[in-house]
């Protein structure tokens, strides 16, 4: 999974997506910015706009509908948690996909069930999909696509599952995630609310960027914030 990291400055009201930068100034164009709802705290602000923007598109290219079951896979990552919360806006019933390890962790992300991704049983009994969202590809995208209904959708923000000509009836959507100023605020009112939780793992200082970067590297849940 991308991570990203956001300068934080204490006097901002707005909320932007800069690309491969670590600074703590950097110029934006004004079309993307976002204003931070009142109550939510910035520094919690700047680890919203990438993850939160992503998990929204994503889940929003499976055309789920109120009432269809959806599998979030990478649902205790922050891009996955605003999946679920995406489509449980969207009236879905929600599975939440992790590793045997994060299943505790998944409990907090508001999906009506999970289920391990990492057990092949697990996905045996799955029943049949409307869609996926896949923010983890691979040899788990491979397995979960026979899993989505024909006429289904398996959208994905890391690619095409190797075997999906073998599903010509399923729709294979790749998702590219862009700035939604619009969304961000919404998804900012709901991390404000307590509806979404973003878990912060980490906040470092701008001159240890190198540490972020491996920590980052390593995987685990919670973003990671530079502090300026």
């Amino acid at each position: 999974m991308t991570r990203t990291f956001n300068s934080v400055n204490p006097s901002p009201i707005s909320s932007a997506m800069a690309d491969d930068t670590y600074a703590e100034l950097c110029a934006v164009k004004a079309a993307i910015l976002a204003k931070v709802p009142k109550g939510l705290d910035l520094l919690q602000a700047a680890a919203l706009p990438l993850v939160t923007t992503t998990g929204n598109q994503l889940l929003l290219a499976t055309g789920i509908k109120a009432g269809q079951t959806v599998l979030v896979v990478g649902a205790a990552g922050s891009v996955g948690r605003s999946a679920v919360f995406t489509a449980k806006a969207c009236g879905a019933t929600v599975i939440a996909g992790v590793l045997k390890r994060q299943i505790d962790d998944a409990k907090t992300v508001g999906a009506d069930q999970v289920v391990a991704t990492d057990d092949d049983t697990a996905i045996a009994n799955l029943p049949a999909l409307d869609a996926v969202a896949d923010t983890v590809g691979g040899r788990t995208a491979e397995k979960l696509i026979a899993k989505v209904k024909p006429g289904g959708v398996f959208a994905s923000v890391v690619g095409t599952p190797k075997n999906a000509a073998e599903y010509p009836s399923v729709k294979v959507a790749f998702v590219f995630s862009h700035f939604d100023g619009q969304t961000l605020e919404f998804m900012a009112e709901a991390v404000r609310d307590g509806k979404l939780v973003i878990p912060i793992s980490q906040k470092l200082p701008l001159s240890e960027a190198a540490e972020a970067q491996a920590a980052a590297e390593k995987g685990g849940v919670g973003k990671i914030l530079l502090v300026a």
